[in-house]
């Protein structure tokens, strides 16, 4: 009885009529996400070398190296429009692997002016990946929500990611994950 009505089944499936669109068409266009939606992916600066409390700008770590190679993991299936960083080597070091397999170029921000009209204006309804730092991801994700969602990151977290997402209707939505 079980295999009749799988028979069944699959002559129904096979007879229905998509319209003048072939499946794979429809399967394509359902996957294809709405043009109006901006969507930034917050990370923070991996490993920094924390050995001289006197360098405000220090390098990577061979574990920071490691981490912002894994970054290009992670991003594989995301093609992003706008790749940031702010001017420091810890930022910029983590953002080149990303930037350099998805062939974009790496802006700067103002540290001092986080999403300001100028930075709206230009990743409106675009896919955005921005480098950071603990303090600035969480506030600047929470200046996007206009609430206070989120703290601090601690100095030891390296693998945050916060996604937030602008919605056609205006609605912000954002989750975060961390990566070891």
């Amino acid at each position: 009885m079980k295999r009749y009505f799988l028979i069944l089944s699959l002559i129904l499936l096979t007879s229905c009529n998509f319209g003048d669109e072939e499946p794979s068409e429809i399967m394509d266009n359902a996957k294809k996400p709405s043009e109006e939606i901006t969507t930034y992916y917050f990370i923070r600066h991996a490993e920094k070398d924390t050995t001289d409390t006197s360098n405000k700008d220090p390098e990577l770590t061979e574990a920071g190296i490691k981490r912002a190679q894994n970054w290009t993991k992670t991003f594989k299936d995301i093609d992003f429009d706008l790749i940031y960083s702010s001017d420091y080597k810890r930022t910029v070091n983590t953002a080149k692997p990303i930037a350099k397999d998805q062939n974009k170029e790496i802006k700067f921000y103002d540290t001092e002016k986080l999403n300001d009209k100028d930075f709206q204006e230009k990743t409106k309804n675009k896919t955005v990946l921005v480098v950071g730092h603990s303090n600035l991801n969480p506030e600047w994700v929470n200046y996007i929500l206009g609430k206070k969602k989120y703290q601090d990151l601690d100095e030891s977290v390296y693998g945050s990611l916060f996604i937030v997402t602008i919605h056609p209707n205006g609605d912000r939505t954002s989750q975060v994950l961390y990566f070891d």
